[in-house]
């Protein structure tokens, strides 16, 4: 039954798959198809093609081993028993073990979005942007990168994106001037991520498998990563010049589009008063920051914390309309309501990607780039600034944990606790994610809700993500060298 003739074949058929979907997804601008579409076709194309060469390559692999060990009597196990139970671990076990982390993702995504539209309905935002009056481009740029920046290392980088992008929607109308501003927002947020424990799923899979600690973590990279966002910010500030549209106009336009879309009803001010505003306002971003909290506490996953978040303030708000008797109904921003203008296309596209690479990582691929990464390469801060670039195509959750799994945690050197290699992957891992627009959960994320073209962000954007991210990995080196005595851990 195999299509492929041996592993290598399937492994290149494979990942030219995989790259065709990628510059389909690229120039969605050009063949004219949303990118959700190309990347569920494409994740689910990986899958057919890896259930037809699993028997040639799942039985080798340990956890079959275990699983068979546990549900089947292998004296009586036939060849042909040997397939359907391949394929029965393939669709009960790897599937489902996947789709299990991928839907925390969703989920947790859905319930962050569905808090942060409620806020911004409520006019909750508000509250932030009638403090901000400069309308100066250059001085909104440093405002808007330094806040995201130690945002994301207190929530995480895609929430930090998504609040954000909101808020910049009532500062900013026009669309070329909200694109550049938004790719700063991912730079920001994916460098604030790396630093922190909380701040980006790669960091958080280091820090709850012991590899990091709170205490080596902030330290050693609070500096490159600051610098790989203040460099890329310093450069684009050069090419912005002159001032905004006046903050009236720029509400005034957001509100127009939001009664085109039915979210507000056409006299809002008069249904929402100023004590619901900053009740729902504090209570989203409770909500939010809660759960970073809850996972240190309970250590489930991020998903679970904020849907609770979620259901509080659902209450909360069925409540408080259940008070308001002399409301009309369409004047109601109830959750239910809110929940039909949360983007599905980008939830979609996260889905397809997310499966795509699951693919990829179920069929060794991403394993056997570590182990060439190893034999090839060698020196360990050149592997971590590979992954990094990888990790900008690649999702960086497969490629740390291949990491992870070739590298065993040491008592000493540059595998152990706080080690210079654990280190600095988590340095490249999260900040190269910025290098494409597609390369992270943030750029993702912002590029679904602003509708960012991949070939104007990686001709505009890019190269400055590029720049700020090498020289903060010459930072992080020439700080170990500082460090260590003039020597560097080899």
């Amino acid at each position: 039954m195999p299509v492929f003739e041996n592993y290598t074949s399937m492994l290149v058929f494979m990942s030219v798959l995989f790259l065709l979907g990628y510059f389909f997804i690229a120039m969605e601008h050009v063949v004219k198809v949303d990118k959700a579409a190309i990347a569920l076709l494409t994740g689910m194309a990986l899958w057919v093609c890896y259930v037809y060469v699993a028997p040639g390559i799942v039985p080798s692999m340990h956890n079959f081993q275990s699983w068979l060990a546990e549900t089947t009597d292998q004296a009586l196990l036939t060849s042909e028993g040997m397939r359907h139970k391949v394929l029965d671990f393939v669709v009960n076990v790897q599937i489902i073990e996947h789709l299990g982390d991928i839907s925390s993702i969703l989920f947790f995504l859905m319930g962050a979005m569905t808090i942060v539209e409620l806020v911004d309905v409520h006019g909750g935002f508000n509250l932030i942007t009638d403090h901000v009056k400069t309308r100066n481009k250059k001085k909104l740029l440093w405002l808007l990168v330094f806040i995201t920046f130690f945002m994301s290392a207190i929530l995480d980088n895609l929430t930090t994106t998504i609040v954000m992008i909101m808020l910049l929607r009532r500062l900013v109308s026009k669309q070329q001037d909200r694109w550049i501003f938004a790719g700063m927002i991912v730079i920001a947020a994916n460098s604030g991520g790396a630093f922190s424990p909380i701040g980006d799923v790669t960091t958080i899979m280091l820090w709850v498998k012991g590899n990091v600690t709170t205490v080596g973590l902030i330290p050693n990279l609070i500096l490159p990563s600051l610098v790989s966002v203040a460099l890329p910010a310093f450069i684009m500030s050069f090419s912005l010049k002159g001032e905004l549209s006046p903050l009236e106009d720029v509400q005034k336009a957001q509100s127009e589009y939001e009664k085109s879309l039915a979210i507000l009803p056409s006299d809002n001010s008069a249904c929402i008063t100023p004590r619901d505003k900053k009740i729902i306002f504090v209570l989203g971003v409770a909500a939010l920051i809660f759960v970073p909290i809850f996972k240190s506490i309970t250590h489930l996953p991020p998903f679970v914390g904020v849907l609770l978040g979620l259901g509080v303030i659902w209450v909360y708000t069925e409540v408080m309309y259940q008070s308001k008797r002399n409301m009309e109904e369409h004047h109601k921003h109830r959750i239910t309501r809110v929940l039909s203008h949360i983007d599905v296309s980008t939830i979609l596209f996260f889905l397809g990607i997310l499966l795509a690479v699951a693919a990829l990582q179920c069929a060794g691929i991403l394993n056997n780039l570590n182990v060439f990464l190893d034999t090839h390469v060698g020196n360990i801060y050149i592997i971590n600034v590979i992954i990094g670039a990888i990790s900008s195509i690649v999702d960086n959750v497969p490629l740390v944990a291949g990491a992870m799994g070739m590298y065993d945690l040491a008592d000493v050197g540059v595998f152990a606790q706080d080690g210079v290699f654990w280190l600095f992957l988590a340095y490249c891992a999260g900040v190269g994610g910025s290098m494409l627009i597609i390369g992270s959960a943030a750029g993702v994320m912002a590029m679904g809700l602003e509708k960012i073209n991949f070939i104007w962000y990686l001709k505009n954007i890019s190269w400055l993500a590029l720049v700020g991210y090498l020289c903060g990995a010459i930072v992080f080196v020439v700080q170990e060298f500082i460090l260590n005595g003039g020597v560097l851990p080899a």
